[in-house]
């Protein structure tokens, strides 16, 4: 298929507003489209801006909004049964504008799930799409049957129930697409949402809860004039990523969020296709750090862990806490992204609106946690990821060891119950690292990859070495770029667990 046939073939799956190429330029702000292959942005995210064409909302004028809690559709037993229908919508993501969208229940952000640890949860997924579509509970231990499988798809018209037997500690995991060769298109579009994790251990920490506990979802989204979504072809120039302007929380651009002068917990998740962050407040706290990490992707941190500033990669969550009993009343504090410039160095606003009674604190202690020993590995394997060595309709793909993504071929066979250690190296460009199935333990990797994680930021020319426990279930998953440009053009690979 050549790239003009194949293009005209997602646009009209996808629904979406394809960028015109002619006379365009990287850079932030508004006007046409911009195009290209490499950095737009020194050291922060591999990948081409789009430009909106519409304008943009001022900056914290919008309130933040919540996504809405699902609630089980029966209980059977130890199961929790919901039922989710994908759907075309409609939603006023910039003030004054309708924006179609691709929708779990037609909304964006998807409804947030929250389950019970050894409480199983089915999802009966119906597709009302017009595209097949698979989704994939990032971060959970779930067999592969229903982990979400690129060709595992569910047709237009048809229903698919997802086990997740959630036998795992508390975490903030997510759900999202997992289409093979169209994850990009169709997450941008909006099928993304909290999945949550609960246990007693979490439950006795006296964390914030209730209305001060959080989840906000960070996408950058391109817009046309009318409202609707911009999205390039990526067999051109932008397959390096795809880089939007607007920076959107729980769907809002650069949303405001009155708070008390109180502690609050954030479950922080990069859902942006390419983009990075470091994310800082403005202006910091007089004292002390400005977030207290409490946890990772797959849950609590044995201790907590200050920072100043945070990089969160595609796909990594950080839970932390921020303690806004610090700042004055009536004060504004902007969280800022330092990677970004122009619209994308700003990400939303907190006003510290008025006084309340806080009972809560971060103790020094948070969960058990066991570090993994090297010595523990029973095999060392090697993966690089990098552009080049194949082509596919016409253009170079990214590729896991040279290979560029099939279903018949297995990168690795561990087995189960073993620890492994594995060498990630990223090269051209940064690659944030997700493996399916497995956590992993990251071995000398900083200060950002505490904890249990699923996830690994790999800067260009960069290495992680990280420790993996598979002792979940056997069958054949997926590791790949968590860039959904990259992993569309194949940066992926098997492993099958024996």
């Amino acid at each position: 298929m050549n790239v003009s046939r194949r293009r005209l073939l997602r646009a009209a799956a996808e629904g979406l507003v394809l960028v015109p190429l002619a006379g365009c330029s990287p850079g932030d702000g508004h006007g046409s489209p911009g195009r290209g292959g490499a950095n737009v942005e020194t050291g922060s995210s591999a990948g081409a801006l789009v430009r909106s064409t519409a304008r943009l909302p001022a900056p914290f004028t919008v309130p933040l909004p919540i996504p809405p809690v699902l609630r089980p559709a029966r209980t059977d037993g130890d199961a929790d049964v919901y039922e989710i229908t994908q759907r075309v919508g409609e939603a006023e993501l910039l003030p004054g504008l309708r924006t179609q969208v691709w929708g779990y229940d037609g909304i964006f952000p998807g409804p947030t799930i929250v389950s019970r640890r050894g409480r199983t949860t089915i999802v009966r997924h119906r597709n009302e799409l017009p595209a097949p579509v698979v989704v994939h509970l990032h971060g959970g231990r779930t067999p592969a049957e229903h982990d979400g499988y690129p060709t595992d798809l569910v047709a237009p018209g048809t229903a698919r129930e997802y086990v997740y037997p959630l036998d795992q500690p508390a975490a903030t995991l997510w759900y999202h697409d997992h289409r093979m060769e169209f994850t990009g298109p169709q997450v941008y579009r909006g099928l993304a949402g909290f999945h949550l994790v609960r246990d007693d251990e979490e439950d006795a920490l006296p964390l914030p809860k209730g209305d001060r506990d959080v989840p906000l979802m960070i996408a950058d989204r391109s817009f046309a004039e009318d409202g609707s979504l911009l999205y390039p072809d990526v067999h051109s120039d932008y397959i390096s990523g795809v880089l939007g302007d607007c920076v959107l929380v729980n769907g809002a651009p650069w949303p405001v969020m009155e708070v008390a002068a109180a502690r609050y917990r954030f479950r922080l998740l990069n859902a942006s296709n390419a983009r990075r962050y470091r994310l800082a407040l403005d202006p910091p706290p007089p004292s002390g750090p400005a977030f207290v990490q409490v946890g990772s992707d797959l849950g609590l941190l044995g201790a907590p862990v200050g920072h100043q500033e945070l990089q969160i990669a595609q796909a990594e969550r950080f839970d932390v806490v921020v303690d806004f009993s610090r700042y004055p009343l009536g004060q504004r504090v902007t969280l800022v992204n330092r990677l970004g410039e122009n619209g994308t160095a700003n990400v939303m606003r907190f006003v510290v609106a008025r006084r309340a009674a806080d009972d809560s604190r971060v103790p020094s202690r948070l969960a058990g946690f066991e570090p993994l020993s090297p010595s523990a590995a029973v095999v060392e394997r090697t993966f690089t990821f990098e552009r080049g060595g194949a082509e596919r309709h016409g253009m170079p793909v990214w590729t896991v060891n040279g290979r560029p993504f099939t279903p018949d071929h297995i990168a690795a066979e561990p087995a189960l119950g073993t620890v492994e250690r594995w060498t990630l190296r990223a090269k051209n460009v940064p690659h944030p690292v997700h493996i399916h199935l497995a956590p992993f333990q990251v071995l000398a990797g900083g200060r950002f990859t505490s904890g249990w994680k699923d996830t690994v930021d790999l800067a260009s020319g960069d290495q992680a070495e990280v420790l993996l426990r598979f002792d979940g279930y056997r069958g054949t998953y997926v590791f790949h770029c968590h860039n959904l440009e990259h992993e569309d053009m194949m940066m992926m690979a098997n492993f099958r667990v024996r």
